[in-house]
């Protein structure tokens, strides 16, 4: 049986996937998703946190008019003061996913740090925005008519219009992309977009670790955040397979099938399904 605490964050979850875009709080959403592995997690305490930093920030950059000085105090600031900075020692690690790991920490992935500067911008007035790129996640700006491109992963680094090109051929079976295609592809990300990218990560690395009730409570989270992932409700269904939990397991995988029957995966999903069903497969 639940707890009314799990219940009361099961139903705020349930909320957020008809809360738009523009109104679904980054950082309170990123904390959420850390509440799940720190339940005792004090939100409150790591949102104090960030004001606190944007307040000392905010005095740096008060008098700068300039929008190129703002950006070089911001990732000064994140990066070389306070230290943050990608863990390239164990990128895989799920703490590289809390944000108040990475808070705490100061070691990330190019999406949680970019998190960071992200809800530190906004907080100073920074129009920072964040892009789902193919790979790694980065940051944005306009900048003198044009964009600026960032890895957060190293420190803040600006990245090249070849240098990007090249960074997403691998991604696209080796094709080349021009500059229409690029300027897409650096379309900025919604919230949601970035939290489910988020999830998405944390998901891999528990699938890594075949840690299967934790990578269904990501994808479970995902099918919240955003309902209409199909293949979140396949993932579950899978997941829910390998901990033995068949009911649960034939309503996913049964669902999925509904939603996606001419789906490339249908023969191995139909296998699955059959096998939380519990019946043996006919020879042929």
């Amino acid at each position: 049986m639940q707890t009314m605490s799990s219940r009361n964050t099961n139903e705020l979850w349930s909320r957020l996937a008809s809360t738009s875009d523009e109104t679904l709080p980054l950082l309170g959403t990123a904390l959420l998703i850390a509440q799940d592995e720190y339940p005792d997690l004090d939100i409150a305490e790591y949102e104090r946190s960030i004001a606190w930093h944007a307040d000392a920030l905010a005095r740096r950059i008060g008098a700068m008019r300039e929008p190129h000085l703002q950006l070089s105090e911001l990732n000064h600031y994140v990066f070389f003061e306070q230290g943050f900075s990608g863990n390239q020692g164990d990128y895989y690690d799920p703490r590289n996913c809390y944000i108040n790991d990475v808070l705490d920490r100061k070691l990330g992935i190019p999406i949680t740090l970019a998190v960071v500067q992200i809800e530190l911008a906004r907080r100073v007035g920074v129009p920072l925005e964040g892009v789902s790129f193919p790979g790694h996640f980065l940051v944005r700006m306009p900048l003198d008519g044009g964009l600026v491109v960032m890895d957060p992963f190293h420190q803040g680094r600006s990245i090249g219009v070849d240098e990007l090109k090249q960074r997403a051929k691998p991604h696209l079976g080796g094709h080349d992309i021009d500059d229409g295609d690029l300027l897409t592809m650096l379309e900025p990300a919604s919230h949601r977009a970035i939290l489910s990218r988020m999830l998405r990560n944390l998901k891999g690395a528990y699938v890594e670790r075949e840690q299967w009730d934790k990578a269904v409570r990501c994808a479970d989270r995902l099918l919240r955040l955003d309902p209409q992932q199909a293949d979140e409700q396949r993932d579950r269904g899978m997941f829910y397979l390998k901990l033995g939990h068949r009911t649960a397991a034939r309503e996913d995988l049964a669902t999925y099938l509904m939603r996606k029957p001419q789906c490339e995966d249908a023969e191995t999903v139909r296998s699955a399904l059959i096998e939380a069903s519990g019946r043996p497969q006919k020879l042929h």
